[in-house]
C-alpha cells in the first residue's frame, strides 16, 4: 500500500492504510471493497483533523473507531485511509486552503464537490470502492454528481454519528458513495437497519426546478418515458424559500457546535467558511423559530406532493455540472444558494436521497461533465429507494 500512498494526490489522503492504526478486519460481505473514510470520522490513535490544521493541533488520538466505520471494518471493508474534507465539513466545492483541491477525474477544470471530496476522489480514481462521508447539506448528493458517482445521503438518524465531529447535528447524515449501484446496495445492508414504513407503489413524480424547465423532458427520458410519471415544476423563490430555512436551522445548529471554540481559538479559516460562521453568529432565536414554522409547511408539500409516501420523487441533484474552478466570489456564493435551495429538500424533511450518475451536462458551457439524476423517498424509505434505483444501475 506504500507506493499507492506515496503516488497519491496529497489534497485527497490525510493518511493512508499503512499509516493509520486500524482495527482487524473482519470477513463478511464487503470482504475485498476498499475503504476510504473522511477525516470527521474518529479512528482509534488517529486525530480527527476536520479539514483544518489549528483544530487538528488542539486534538487527542481518539479512543476508539466510529461505530460507522467499525461496522464495515467487521464486514470485511480494508481500510485505504482517512481523505480530505473542506473544513468542518462546512462547504459544497471541495476546496481546502490548507491541503488543496482535490483533481476531479471526470472533468479537471471542474470543482470536486465537498465536503466528502476526498473520499469521493477516491472512490472516482478507482483507489476505493467505498467512500464513506457525511452529508449535511449536501456533501455526498453533491460530489457524486460532480464525479459520476452513486451516492447516498439516508434518512436523518437512520445511521449512528457517534464518533463522529458533528456539523449540525439536526441535519448530519452518515452516507457513502460508489461506483457502482450493486456497490452501494451492500453497503447499506451492512450500515441501514431493516426496512421499515410503506413501500411506495411505482408512481413517481419528477421535480423539476424552474431554471431547468427545458431540460424536463430529458430528465423524464432518462428515468423511463413512462405515462404514469408525474412532473411537477418548482419556482425558484420557493427553491431559494427553502435554502433560506435550511441555512439559519443549520447555522443555529453550527454555532451551538462549534461557537464557543471558533470564538476563543480564532483559527484560520478559508475566507468563505469564515463567512458563513459570521453569518451563523448573527443568526437569532427569533430566525430560528421562524425557519422551524418554515420547515413544518415545507414536510406538508413534501408529503402532499409523495402522496404520503406513497410515490417516490425524483430531481436533478444539481443545478447541471460542477462549477468551474474558475468560478471565485460571489458567483460561486450565488450558484451555492442556489444548490442548496435544491439540496434542502432532503434536509428539511429528513428524507434519503440517492444521486445517481446518469445524466451529463451538454449545455453550453457543460462539456459533457457528469451531472447526477436523483431518487428521494420519504423517511424511512432507504432500502426501497435503493431497490427502485436498481433498474438505472445494470
Amino acid at each position: 500500500m506504500s507506493d499507492v500512498i506515496e503516488r497519491v494526490d496529497r489534497s485527497v489522503w490525510v493518511k493512508g492504510h499503512s499509516e493509520c492504526n486500524a482495527p482487524a478486519m473482519g470477513r463478511g460481505p464487503l470482504v475485498g471493497l476498499r475503504l476510504a473514510v473522511k477525516d470527521l470520522f474518529d479512528i482509534e490513535g488517529e486525530i480527527t483533523g476536520a479539514g483544518n490544521p489549528d483544530w487538528a493541533a488542539r486534538q487527542s488520538p481518539a479512543r476508539r473507531t466510529a461505530p460507522g466505520v467499525q461496522a464495515l471494518l467487521s464486514a470485511g471493508a480494508p481500510l485505504v485511509g482517512k481523505t480530505q474534507t473542506d473544513e468542518f465539513a462546512y462547504s459544497l466545492n471541495g476546496a481546502n486552503v490548507h491541503y488543496g483541491t482535490p483533481i476531479n477525474p471526470k472533468a479537471p477544470d471542474r470543482l470536486p464537490g465537498g465536503s466528502s471530496s476526498g473520499s469521493a476522489i477516491a472512490v472516482a480514481r478507482g483507489e476505493a470502492e467505498i467512500g464513506l462521508g457525511t452529508d449535511t447539506g449536501g456533501s455526498i448528493r453533491i460530489p457524486s454528481s460532480y464525479n459520476g458517482l452513486w451516492g447516498l445521503r439516508p434518512s436523518h438518524g437512520a445511521i449512528s454519528c457517534d464518533g463522529l465531529l458533528p456539523l449540525a447535528p439536526s441535519f448530519d447524515t452518515v452516507g457513502w458513495m460508489c461506483r457502482d449501484h450493486d456497490t452501494l446496495a451492500d453497503v447499506a445492508d451492512v450500515l441501514l437497519p431493516a426496512a421499515r414504513g410503506s413501500a411506495p407503489d411505482r408512481v413517481m413524480t419528477l421535480l423539476v426546478p424552474e431554471a431547468l424547465s427545458q431540460e424536463a423532458s430529458r430528465f423524464h427520458h432518462t428515468l423511463g418515458a413512462r405515462q404514469d410519471l408525474l412532473v411537477q415544476s418548482l419556482s425558484s423563490q420557493w427553491l431559494a424559500h427553502l435554502g433560506h430555512t435550511f441555512r439559519v436551522l443549520q447555522g443555529r445548529d453550527i454555532w451551538r457546535v462549534h461557537g464557543e471554540w471558533l470564538t476563543r481559538e480564532q483559527p484560520s479559516l478559508a475566507g468563505d467558511i469564515k463567512a458563513r460562521f459570521q453569518w451563523c453568529a448573527q443568526l437569532s432565536e427569533l430566525d430560528e423559530q421562524a425557519a422551524l414554522r418554515a420547515r413544518k409547511e415545507v414536510i406538508e408539500a413534501l408529503r402532499t406532493i409523495s402522496d404520503d409516501g406513497a410515490q417516490l420523487l425524483a430531481m436533478p441533484t444539481a443545478p447541471g455540472a460542477a462549477p468551474l474552478l474558475s468560478l471565485t466570489g460571489r458567483p460561486l456564493e450565488t450558484y451555492r444558494e442556489n444548490l442548496m435551495g435544491m439540496t434542502a429538500l432532503a434536509g428539511l424533511w429528513g428524507a434519503p436521497q440517492l444521486s445517481m450518475p446518469l445524466l451529463s451536462d451538454h449545455r453550453k458551457g457543460g462539456g459533457h461533465a457528469p451531472w447526477g439524476l436523483s431518487l428521494l423517498g420519504a423517511p424511512g424509505q432507504d432500502h426501497y429507494l435503493i431497490a427502485r434505483a436498481g433498474v438505472y444501475g445494470a
